[in-house]
């Protein structure tokens, strides 16, 4: 779930490509990089850390041109070095290119043998690589012809911006599964993102979503669209779940309300529970809408009974179990002045390996809660996700190794209930067919 960005046709694109990287930290923590092209070569700055760490004025300074891609990391594939941090630049016949890339390649590893058969050296163990490889060995005579064949060879879930010299080229897979979204910058030109959050701190008007399928192309002739695939369009429920920052909208779709209205229907399954709480509190922030919804349906007072240190990051995308449980600690702290002696119920918007849900109600309790009734305003995860999240085995998912109760038993909640698949599905809203693997194991690529 990384956040990739390109702007193109603005004096400052490498600084307002910093901006909506900013502005999308949310997606990537582990690494973040900017390239842009100026006087017929691509220039680049990539490092690890955050986007406010890395791009100083001083390296942006580095960064000249009128056109930038960057990218902040969530490793889904290959490890933690600076190499696999991206964009990635290559040289080849027609000159100088540089990639960004969100999701997951399904059939990296046959094509990657493929390509390392063919004579091919590969740098990095990304999957994004391969499209590089693939561009460079094509035999057409322009880039987007290169660009049209070498994707007929691979599968998954991508959203990818192309950056030559003097073009950018912005692909989305057939499926939609991961957002693109077009904005047009007021300082003049065009900005490409994953999501909308960052066209409101650049102060860019929507334009619209790249369609899946979809080919967009910018250059000095303007903005130039080809159909390369029909669409089949599939949107990752996960984005509403939990990816997306709640102020953006995604296909067409509010965060923020969607997952108030998941809360809702939460609390609508909830009503003949024989569950009674003086609370409701959310687990921040990405629990806070959802449980305004549950608040607001069912009646009980929300109230913030833990604060989150927000100088600590997300947890879900540290790359090791140890930093996942550091971080829970240092983030999250009971107001033990509000909870002690009170019943609660407590929402999150998922549980995926079950030791940051087990975390919490344990120091809930401590703090005095005197119980502890854990809501999940999304259904169970029992299966992997291959399309861009990091969940590659079935044995880190607690929900596919354990029932609903002996889940409540091992986080030590007096009570558990998740969302229905149906009710998910009708929170976002059932126009369209969503990506549901994660919950009911429906590989459909």
């Amino acid at each position: 779930m990384c956040a990739i960005v390109g702007i193109y046709g603005n004096e400052n694109a490498s600084r307002l490509a910093s901006i909506a990287l900013f502005a999308m930290q949310h997606r990537g923590q582990e690494a973040t990089g900017i390239s842009s092209s100026a006087n017929g070569k691509i220039h680049m700055i990539k490092e690890r850390g955050l986007v406010s760490k890395v791009f100083t004025d001083k390296a942006l300074d580095v960064l000249q041109g009128d056109m930038a891609i960057g990218h902040n990391r969530y490793s889904t594939a290959g490890n933690d070095s600076v190499l696999d941090a991206q964009p990635l630049i290559a040289k080849y016949k027609l000159g100088e290119m540089a990639i960004v890339h969100n999701g997951n390649l399904i059939n990296k590893d046959e094509v990657r043998q493929d390509l390392i058969d063919q004579g091919s050296i590969f740098r990095t163990d990304m999957d994004t690589e391969n499209l590089i490889h693939l561009i460079a060995r094509s035999k057409a005579e322009c880039l987007k012809d290169r660009i049209i064949e070498s994707l007929d060879a691979i599968k998954g879930a991508y959203c990818f911006i192309i950056q030559s010299r003097t073009k950018q080229f912005v692909i989305r897979d057939r499926y939609g599964i991961r957002p693109l979204s077009i904005g047009k910058l007021k300082s003049g030109g065009y900005i490409v993102a994953s999501e909308t959050c960052s066209f409101d701190l650049l102060d860019a008007e929507f334009v619209r979503d790249v369609e899946p399928g979809e080919m967009v192309i910018f250059s000095k002739d303007g903005m130039e669209s080809t159909q390369l695939f029909e669409p089949d369009f599939r949107p990752c429920a996960f984005e509403y779940v939990y990816f997306s920052r709640p102020d953006s909208e995604v296909n067409g779709k509010n965060v923020y309300r969607t997952r108030e209205r998941m809360g809702k229907a939460l609390a609508k399954n909830d009503t003949n529970s024989g569950v009674i709480a003086d609370m409701v509190v959310p687990v921040p922030d990405s629990g806070v809408p959802a449980a305004l919804g549950y608040a607001a349906q069912c009646g009980v007072p929300f109230e913030y009974g833990i604060i989150r240190n927000h100088y600590v990051g997300r947890t879900f995308i540290e790359p090791t179990q140890e930093m996942r449980d550091v971080k829970v600690r240092m983030k999250l702290s009971p107001m033990r002045s509000l909870i002690e002696g009170k019943s609660l119920f407590v929402i999150d918007d998922s549980i995926v390996r079950g030791t940051t849900s087990k975390r919490i109600v344990r120091m809930l309790k401590n703090a005095g809660a005197k119980e502890v009734h854990f809501r999940v305003a999304s259904p169970e995860i029992k299966f992997p996700c291959f399309y861009g999240i990091d969940t590659p085995t079935k044995e880190e998912l607690i929900s596919s190794r354990m029932t609903k109760d002996e889940l409540c038993e091992y986080i030590g909640a007096d009570s558990l209930e998740f969302l229905s698949l149906e009710d998910l599905t009708g929170a976002i809203g059932n126009e369209f067919n969503y990506a549901l693997e994660s919950f009911n194991g429906d590989y459909f690529i």
